[in-house]
């Protein structure tokens, strides 16, 4: 019961603040602060908390595909946005981050090799992110677009902890940092403000996976040495740090 509690506080908590930072500080800023570990980093806790330390290490090798599956999902929506509407550039770009985590896992790669293919996909990517055109559309609101951010993003907390006896290490692993919070961000940049904003707002995000991806990729050595608390704070940091040397350099 403590651990669900946690689950319908933390997680809402997190997606409006990162909402608000987004409104104050722009897209750029809010896709960057968005890519840190924010709903993946309280999903891996609760695999840990509720499955064990051993299943929660065994997941980061999953984890390493879906974030790859990211990379796919943000560079395809970014340059599909820019012709159609929201919708079909959702689920073209969902269907690119399944055939992506498909493909990756099929190859089988070892969690050095996976780690070392997403850095240089990020970098890939950034070379040849899509430019925005013009000046983002003043941004418009919805009445209850924050809430309604917060709802989806628990849901697929609680599905994917969920569901994850079920689903083993690798595949909860996997789907652990499948785009929700991503899409969140792209779908109401996208509506309120056009594809410019939602470009700078996955431009941001894919700069931060190179911290959010070392983040996770420290915890499959540093949980089997320390505590929980530990190993989040020590990775945490190295986190904040590559991220800020990034947004210098992108």
């Amino acid at each position: 019961m403590n651990i669900l509690l946690l689950k319908v506080t933390l997680i809402p908590v997190v997606i409006a603040l990162i909402t608000l930072v987004a409104r104050k500080w722009g897209n750029k800023m809010g896709g960057l602060i968005g890519s840190m570990p924010w709903t993946a980093g309280p999903i891996l806790l609760f695999f840990i908390l509720e499955q064990g330390k051993s299943f929660g290490i065994l997941s980061v090798q999953g984890i390493m595909t879906g974030i790859l599956a990211l990379i796919a999902f943000c560079y395809c929506y970014s340059f599909v946005s820019q012709k159609v509407s929201w919708l079909p550039t959702l689920l073209l770009s969902y269907g690119v981050y399944a055939a992506t985590a498909l493909l990756i896992k099929h190859l089988d790669l070892n969690l050095w090799a996976s780690y070392l293919l997403v850095i240089s996909s990020v970098l890939l990517a950034l070379r040849f992110f899509p430019v925005p055109t013009v000046l983002s559309k003043q941004a418009r609101r919805l009445p209850y677009d924050i809430p309604i951010r917060m709802v989806v993003a628990t849901l697929f907390v609680l599905l994917i902890t969920g569901l994850a006896s079920v689903l083993g290490p690798n595949w909860s692993g996997i789907l652990t940092p499948f785009p929700i919070t991503t899409s969140i961000l792209a779908i109401f940049s996208h509506m309120l403000q056009g594809s410019n904003a939602t470009i700078n707002t996955l431009r941001g995000l894919v700069i931060g996976l190179l911290g959010f991806t070392t983040f996770l990729f420290l915890q499959a050595f540093l949980l089997r040495e320390f505590s929980i608390a530990l190993s989040f704070g020590i990775a945490f940091v190295a986190n904040s740090f590559i991220n800020v040397v990034a947004s210098r350099i992108w």
